[in-house]
This record gives structure tokens, C-alpha cells and sequence, in this order.
């Protein structure tokens, strides 16, 4: 009778660790995607940076100008 609980418990005890592993997996991969989403799409171009920073009028037309001429060039 005794055996059957130990078994019962050991089992539960490699379920309860997996799910802990599983669980530690998923949270750093969450917080992995949740930086990469703050930086910014991988799809946006240094262009489309450009215009946004001069839309938000921290570069003047002047420095715009040339450094869309660079990029482009």
C-alpha cells in the first residue's frame, strides 16, 4: 500500500518540475518577444525611421534631406 503513494508522489513530483521547466521556458520567451516589440518592427526600414524622427521634429528638413539623400545614394 505504501509503495502505491511513493509511486503516485515521485510522479507527481517529475510533473510538478516539468511544469515549472515548461513554465520558466514560456515566461523567458514572452519577455524575449515582448523586447523585441519595443524596439520596433523588423519590417521598418531606415527610411521610414527617418520620417518618423522628422515628423516628431527631431530632425530638421535640412538634416532630413541629407540623410534621405545618404540612404538612398
Amino acid at each position: 500500500m505504501m509503495f502505491g503513494s511513493q509511486g503516485f508522489m515521485g510522479v507527481f513530483m517529475w510533473v510538478f518540475w516539468i511544469a515549472v521547466i515548461v513554465a520558466i521556458v514560456f515566461l523567458v520567451k514572452w519577455i524575449v518577444q515582448q523586447s523585441r516589440t519595443r524596439e520596433g518592427s523588423p519590417e521598418e526600414s531606415s527610411l521610414d525611421i527617418l520620417k518618423k524622427r522628422y515628423v516628431r521634429g527631431e530632425i530638421d528638413k535640412e538634416e532630413f534631406e541629407q540623410k534621405k539623400k545618404d540612404l538612398l545614394s
